[in-house]
């Protein structure tokens, strides 16, 4: 008889059923774990790596079943199938090895890999990670590397607090309300759609920045705000930098925000319990009224809406819609709001860790890999590390002056810092 399994949620269906619609589009997402140290041999990774999935059952599983698929234990499961590695030849081609770890197919029934990623330098290497989006979301992504790499320590992550009975009948309003209100975001303007500036190459490149964690908090607490408010303002005036210098028009740019909506008794390992909020990026601040004060404009437009989000209310809203999603209705949304037509940036945020190490070697940065969809002009994930918040940006080769990005956001970074402190 058939073990019991965990059962998957409408979210994992729906990115299952993408995955059949679209088979030549990468589904998959996940992060690169930069480590000071000398590289670990590839068979001591791999039998590292299995101990540690004993804390990870999801990725010694595979989806069985029909309409309603349940993880089940995969009795051919392999580490040699999951764990790899990327030699690159001296310091020049680092770029290239990251690139053939970011882009290889998976393995033949693999749901996930892990790549060893060294030759650059003796005493530093990589683990880049990537995963079926259908298997895992963000937050549990990230307990992953917690359970690889990190101490173990929680992810921070903003939850309401149980439900009571008594506002239920105010919770099902207030879910129904936000339910439209998010469906009516996926209808597109028209004649407000940027054109894909390139004909994409196929292949995925990383551009990683960084700024002190503590800058983007203050930012943001400058408005009562948080840091990835702050974040989302200067990839605003990041866009509107890079659109002017790689003659990209952009005359609207609407960002996906996976916001993680689990109960606080679900289990961080097991599926999707994310929802995908539509959040157009206000870069017309500037140009309407150009003046000095242009970077926290963009701040308080930005908050309009995170603001709310952060509210109990609204998070216990979002938790509800997700818990209680029928299958049908929650495809038909997840391929509206993902189409390059209602949005054109995946953006997304997570606490890993303060720290991380694999043996003697540490963790010295990170950088998530958000999902890169045809259409959208980029992925761009924020990463609080230690006492870091990285930005990573996932692109196609081909994207004009696409390594400029993160230089252009630690820019206007610095261009929130200096208007905050001055306000």
């Amino acid at each position: 008889m058939a073990p019991p399994g965990h059962p998957t949620h409408s979210i994992d269906r729906a990115f299952l059923s993408l995955e059949r619609r679209r088979p030549d589009v990468r589904w998959d997402a996940g992060g690169v774990a930069y480590l000071s140290g000398p590289p670990p041999a590839l068979v001591d990774l791999r039998a590292y790596v299995g101990f540690r999935l004993r804390q990870l059952p999801l990725l010694t599983s595979r989806v069985e079943g029909g309409r309603r698929p349940r993880w089940r234990p995969d009795a051919d499961f392999a580490v040699d199938r999951h764990v790899h590695e990327v030699v690159a030849d001296g310091p020049a081609a680092w770029d290239s090895a990251l690139a053939t770890a970011l882009n290889a197919p998976f393995a033949p029934g693999a749901s996930w890999g892990l790549w060893l990623v060294h030759g650059h330098a003796p005493d530093a290497y990589a683990v880049c990670y990537r995963v079926r989006h259908a298997c895992q979301d963000g937050s549990a992504a990230a307990m992953t590397f917690r359970a690889v790499l990190g101490e173990g320590e929680p992810s921070a992550r903003p939850v309401p607090g149980r439900g009571r009975r008594a506002g239920a009948s105010r919770r099902a309003f207030t879910a129904a309300g936000l339910t439209t209100r998010f469906v009516a975001a996926t209808f597109p303007v028209r004649g407000h759609r940027p054109d894909v500036p390139f004909v994409p190459s196929g292949e995925r490149l990383l551009w990683r920045g960084r700024v002190p964690a503590d800058t983007l908090r203050r930012i943001g607490g400058t408005r009562g705000g948080s840091g990835h408010d702050a974040h989302l303002a200067a990839l605003t005036g990041a866009l509107a930098v890079w659109s002017a210098r790689s003659g990209v028009p952009l005359p609207r740019v609407t960002a996906v925000l996976p916001v993680d909506a689990r109960r606080p008794d679900e289990e961080q390992t097991w599926g999707n319990r994310c929802f995908a909020l539509p959040l157009e990026l206000p870069l017309r601040t500037a140009s309407e009224r150009p003046d000095g004060d242009a970077p926290l404009r963009r701040l308080d437009d930005v908050m309009r809406t995170t603001r709310r989000l952060r509210g109990d209310a609204w998070r216990q809203a979002v938790q509800d819609m997700v818990r209680f999603m029928p299958g049908r209705p929650t495809e038909w949304y997840m391929r509206r709001v993902l189409s390059p037509r209602v949005t054109n940036v995946m953006a997304t945020s997570m606490p890993l860790a303060d720290k991380g190490s694999l043996g003697d070697t540490q963790v010295t940065g990170t950088a998530l890999l958000p999902l890169l969809l045809p259409g959208h002009l980029f992925g761009v994930g924020l990463s609080f590390f230690g006492d870091w918040a990285e930005v990573a940006f996932l692109a196609d080769r081909a994207l004009p002056l696409g390594g400029l990005l993160p230089e252009l956001w630690e820019q206007a970074v610095g261009e929130l810092a200096e208007n905050a402190a001055a306000a």
